[in-house]
């Protein structure tokens, strides 16, 4: 079914709102989950919103609650996110780092204790088209087995590198699992099979059918024993910066995901460079990659960001494609 932007949020915000969160918060917070739905990450947007909900209940997230200032180190600061809602924790976290950035030239904000920030590569994009760089990370539950373990240790800690440019950033948002939680849930409710393989079947085998991989949760991490590297890294430098949680530590909390530790980092590129250098750079080199031989008629060489760009206008003039069975439950809250 295709819905309106609009649409969508009024309906978030009439949940949100009737679990207790104020009206402003609550239609930021929507607007959120519209906007990843818009971009054609359901997965992370209207797909996701009924575990929100869950986690309300569960006591994990404080609607009521506001991020608040723990230490200041000049261009670095360390914030707690006193549990509070994760998505609206992790937008003022970026506002903060750019304005961090505006002061010294770079800005970074280390985060406590937060929910889910839903799709990290929304603070890549919310950078981008301040014009600023924006670099974010996020450690999770332990979801994901390290390299040569079968029992899961270690998150799939997206990471996300977001650049401004007029004729459209250029946004990386990378879990660091073949394929985020999200998107094998999106494959199992459209039906169909993972491009490439996503994790491993009970038989210990490579496989793309996205029940399989729910049922063992052992994902593959990218790029097999480097992306298991950079889950550790990325997971111990979040929890150290923020004196916050490590997956470990998350780990120990419950089955659910929830106060987390998350960085948030900007640069300010106009003090770094002219923009014209910086626009001719980009555009020269998305050039030359476009300009690659494809495998074949079907194969689309894009450069990161180009494919939500393209989402976001086809969803705009043509209405957002939701999943019937989501709405209904969010229809019925």
């Amino acid at each position: 079914m295709r819905l309106t932007y609009d649409q969508i949020t009024r309906e978030l915000t009439r949940v949100l709102v009737k679990s207790g969160m104020a009206q402003d918060a609550a239609a930021e917070s929507a607007g959120l989950f519209a906007d990843n739905t818009l971009d054609g990450i359901a997965s992370h947007g209207v797909n996701r919103f009924p575990r929100v909900i869950s986690y309300l209940e569960k006591g994990y997230i404080d609607l009521a609650a506001k991020p608040s200032k723990v230490a200041s180190l000049g261009a670095l600061e360390k914030w707690d996110g006193n549990l509070g809602m994760g998505n609206l924790n992790a937008r003022f976290c970026m506002n903060r780092a750019m304005e961090l950035a505006g002061e010294y030239g770079i800005g970074a904000v280390a985060l406590r204790n937060t929910n889910h920030w839903m799709r990290g590569g929304a603070y890549g994009w919310q950078a981008a088209e301040a014009g600023y760089v924006g670099i974010c990370w996020t450690n999770t539950q332990p979801n994901m087995p390290a390299w040569g373990a079968m029992d899961r240790r270690i998150g799939n800690n997206p990471f996300i590198v977001g650049l401004p440019r007029r004729e459209g950033p250029v946004v990386l948002d990378a879990a660091l699992a073949q394929y985020s939680y999200g998107k094998i849930e999106e494959a199992l409710y459209a039906g169909r099979q993972l491009p490439y393989p996503g994790g491993y079947n009970e038989a210990g085998e490579l496989t793309t059918d996205p029940a399989e991989i729910m049922k063992t949760w052992r994902v593959i991490p990218i790029g097999f024993w480097k992306g298991s590297g950079m889950s550790i890294v990325l997971d111990l430098l979040a929890a150290v910066l923020a004196e916050g949680n490590s997956t470990y530590d998350i780990g120990q909390l419950s089955d659910d995901e929830y106060a987390l530790s998350q960085v948030f980092i900007s640069i300010d590129i106009r003090r770094a460079t002219s923009e014209a250098y910086a626009e001719k750079l980009m555009n020269d080199a998305i050039a030359d990659i476009k300009a690659s031989v494809p495998v074949s008629d079907e194969a689309a060489i894009m450069y990161p960001g180009e494919r939500a760009l393209r989402t976001r206008r086809q969803n705009s003039e043509h209405g957002i494609d939701v999943e019937e069975s989501v709405w209904s439950t969010i229809t019925a809250m």
